[in-house]
């Protein structure tokens, strides 16, 4: 176990938060994470008032030697906003979201989730496009481009950054935009949280919901081969208002779900009507194209819903407190091959948490240059893989991160980029 320092100095008397130490009444809360298998023990923990004391945390960091973590909604699946010995700078009271219905523009700060974003853009039937877990942090998820269920409409979360308000490593506090620190702006739009700790996020809003159209076709293990040969046929001729996944899931006890399939393993074709129009016939032409395949679902469930339902509807399935392994990458598409390598690895998985997320990027997601940003993920049209390891305790964690790599190793001949597991 590592060794109990106390390195808070003088540093209490110059901030307005609290900073808390190993040892102290709610250090295990204040370094907890969504991941409970990251169990790091920061030096301390400078749970910041406002932008000010960001930069005196930063400071102090820099005088001690201490190595830096910064917190937002604390989502990301390694452990990035802790760390053993760091100093960890906790943003979660700067999350003021202030809305200009007019503009179509929301500031948002940088320890906001996303579910505190949704809620106040969709008094005005607007949205950034963003991820699709509501207690995902805005800072984590912006920094590395931001995709969900609005992607192929309208791009990445980072394509409606505006500005962004940053402490740099120095302690100067400035605005990153396309008129102002240009590089900065193009580093922080997908390359990640090293570029300085992001306090205040400017973005363009799109018009959506409150209410959209939602689509779920649930169909057995034993069809996987032939829903991912649909799929693919399906994609090329998506309105470009749609958006659809393909999740490899075992369906939810919801009430939506007969009784006989809850918990089943299978596969899953989500289509998302994004127009708010009731009924959305963008949505119901790709539903009705998945009713005319020969193929019998286990369920279907179709209906309007508002959107901030949608945004939180894998809330509850990945919920704090689980243990989580995971790897992603890009097919270029479904070929024979990686369809083959999918429904056999899928039909291998333990545990009933582990998720598969296959989200089609193309249309809106595609209209933006490879070099317009510091995104790495490239934007020709593909799908985006998410191979989502899932346990409720660590003793089922080995199993599951044992399947994820298994998983990620058989598929990397398919995937774009150097093989890796």
């Amino acid at each position: 176990m590592t060794a109990t320092v106390d390195h808070t100095g003088d540093l209490r008397a110059r901030l307005y938060g609290t900073v808390v130490v190993p040892g102290e009444p709610g250090y295990d809360e204040a370094r907890r994470v969504w991941n409970a298998a990251i169990g790091d023990r920061p030096a301390l923990v400078a749970q910041c008032a406002d932008v000010p004391d960001v930069v005196v945390a930063l400071g102090y960091a820099r005088e001690h030697g201490l190595e830096v973590s910064v917190r937002g909604g604390a989502h990301n699946a390694a452990g990035f906003s802790a760390g053993n010995d760091t100093l960890v700078i906790d943003l979660r009271a700067l999350n003021a979201v202030v809305v200009d219905p007019v503009a179509r523009r929301v500031r948002v700060g940088g320890g906001a989730l996303l579910r505190e974003l949704d809620a106040a853009t969709q008094e005005h039937g607007l949205a950034v496009p963003v991820g699709e877990i509501g207690h995902t942090g805005i800072g984590g998820i912006t920094l590395g481009g931001g995709m969900g269920w609005l992607t192929r409409r309208c791009g990445l979360t980072i394509d409606h950054l505006l500005a962004a308000e940053v402490v740099l490593a120095d302690g100067r506090v400035v605005r990153a935009s396309a008129d102002e620190h240009p590089d900065l702006f193009w580093a922080l739009r997908g390359g990640g949280g090293n570029f300085g700790i992001v306090t205040e996020f400017d973005f363009s809003l799109v018009p959506v919901g409150p209410m959209i159209s939602f689509g779920m076709f649930f169909f057995g293990l034993d069809d996987g081969p032939a829903v991912l040969r649909l799929a693919r046929d399906l994609i090329p001729g998506l309105p470009p208002t749609v958006g659809f996944q393909i999740v490899a899931l075992n369906a939810p006890p919801a009430p939506f779900v007969p009784e006989d399939v809850v918990f089943r393993p299978g596969w899953a074709l989500v289509v998302i009507g994004t127009i708010g129009a009731q009924p959305d016939h963008d949505a119901e032409a790709v539903q009705d194209r998945i009713r005319a395949a020969d193929l019998d679902p286990l369920f279907e469930f179709c209906t309007p819903m508002p959107f901030t339902a949608l945004q939180q509807m894998f809330d509850e399935a990945s919920d704090w407190g689980v243990h989580c392994y995971e790897k992603g990458g890009y097919l270029p598409g479904l070929t024979d091959a990686a369809i083959e390598v999918l429904s056999t690895q899928v039909a291998r998985k333990v545990s009933p948490m582990t998720v598969v997320h296959l989200y089609t990027l193309d249309g809106a997601y595609s209209a933006v240059d490879d070099d317009a940003t510091a995104f790495g993920g490239g934007r020709s049209p593909r799908l985006g893989m998410f191979l989502v390891g899932l346990s409720p305790d660590a003793a089922g964690l080995p199993a599951e991160r044992d399947w994820v790599r298994g998983t990620h190793a058989a598929l990397a001949p398919h995937l774009f980029g150097p093989a890796s597991t």
